[in-house]
């Protein structure tokens, strides 16, 4: 397969002008038991595209006229020309992969889209996924909401009870995105192509850093990759009926439900402390129903006797700064001040000012006094240096 689009298909089997008639769109499928071509193209929900205000696409060359890329490239961005639809090496992948060690231990792989996958997949992001309004009690990757307005519904509660989805982009599949995309209205040829648009496969040749090759097994079938701009979208919509069912679910016993990307926390009064050796098994129950994993040993219960932190927010009585994030804040400041701000910027962000600024800005709205603190510290800060 060639390493960037030049189109043409070398070493594939021409179709003759008869099957070219039969074809009832470009790459249609064709039938395994009766044989002939499958127009997937005629089932879309045109009225519920038309309310969300969504591009009307039914066939790959719509798909193609849209993104304003010829038929070929996009064809060739999902694979649709190889074997088993499965990049041999990295080379022949339209993404770059790279291990990230966690912070609590282990591995993370981030998937980054090569530049021309990257801007189709921003296209679909702005055309499409951003006009689909997410569930009430998602609060990650939401325009209008924060890891603030994700905590600030559980302060001065008894009791939080937190779980930690494992795995969060790569347990959400390929059929699962496809299931997303028609449950927008799209017909199922649309939807396939989408899909495939937005999930990666890891190449045969990738390797685990600690060659765990178990650890990959996640990474293997098609998924959401962490790295892609429409993944954060896509794993919001998918978690839909997982949100549905926990807000129903905790209000029942007087609780409140909030997800932040693979966090979520259910907090609530006596009820709910009473009742939970019975709702925890029930809510982990629903989780899986929803195919979605959780980590056991990330499970958290806290009462209001102990510190209570949501998404690094403070809710023991309002969303406050935890003092650990302020020390720090202040910590780099004033070495920013005394030592220049190049010798701390050691996670080597692109903006290091304006990194500073957000979390300058972030901890005056949760504590307006010590982010009044910070800010004259910022304010000193010679960023010439």
């Amino acid at each position: 397969m060639p390493l960037r689009y030049d189109g043409h298909r070398s070493g594939k089997r021409q179709k003759n002008a008869e099957e070219v008639d039969r074809l009832p769109y470009r790459f249609a499928q064709q039938g395994v038991r009766y044989g002939g071509y499958l127009d997937l193209s005629d089932d879309a929900d045109v009225g519920r595209l038309e309310q969300l205000g969504l591009p009307i696409l039914h066939t790959p060359e719509q798909i193609a006229v849209w993104l304003d890329r010829p038929l070929g490239q996009v064809a060739w961005l999902i694979h649709r020309f190889s074997s088993g639809y499965r990049p041999e090496n990295e080379g022949e992948a339209h993404y770059h992969y790279r291990w990230q060690r966690k912070k609590s231990g282990g591995w993370r792989l981030i998937e980054a889209p090569k530049p021309i996958l990257k801007t189709v997949q921003q296209q679909i992001l702005t055309d499409i996924l951003s006009q689909v309004p997410v569930h009430p009690a998602a609060h990650g990757f939401t325009a209008g909401r924060s890891i603030v307005t994700n905590a600030a519904p559980h302060a001065g509660q008894q009791v939080l009870v937190q779980f930690d989805l494992a795995n969060f982009y790569a347990t959400v599949s390929l059929s699962r995105v496809v299931a997303v995309f028609r449950s927008l209205g799209y017909c199922r040829e649309a939807a396939i192509w989408l899909a495939r648009l937005t999930t990666s496969a890891i190449p045969q040749t990738a390797t685990f850093p600690d060659q765990d090759t178990h650890a990959l097994t996640p990474f293997l079938p098609r998924h959401l990759p962490q790295g892609a701009p429409t993944s954060p979208a896509l794993a919001n919509l998918s978690a839909y009926s997982l949100d549905v069912r926990l807000t129903g679910f905790a209000a029942s016993w007087g609780g409140t439900y909030t997800r932040y990307a693979d966090d979520i926390t259910i907090s609530g009064s006596k009820s709910l402390i009473r009742a939970l050796p019975k709702f925890i098994p029930l809510a982990e129950r629903i989780i899986g129903q929803e195919r979605f994993v959780f980590h056991r040993q990330k499970r958290r219960v806290v009462r209001d006797c102990s510190r209570q932190v949501v998404t690094g927010v403070v809710v023991n009585s309002h969303p406050n700064l935890s003092r650990p994030q302020y020390d720090r804040l202040k910590a780099i400041l004033t070495n920013c001040i005394r030592h220049g701000p190049s010798t701390q910027n050691r996670e080597n962000h692109a903006d290091f000012a304006a990194w500073l600024r957000g979390h300058v800005a972030h901890a005056r709205n949760l504590n307006p006094q010590r982010g009044l603190k910070l800010q004259a510290l910022y304010d000193q800060v010679d960023w010439q240096r």
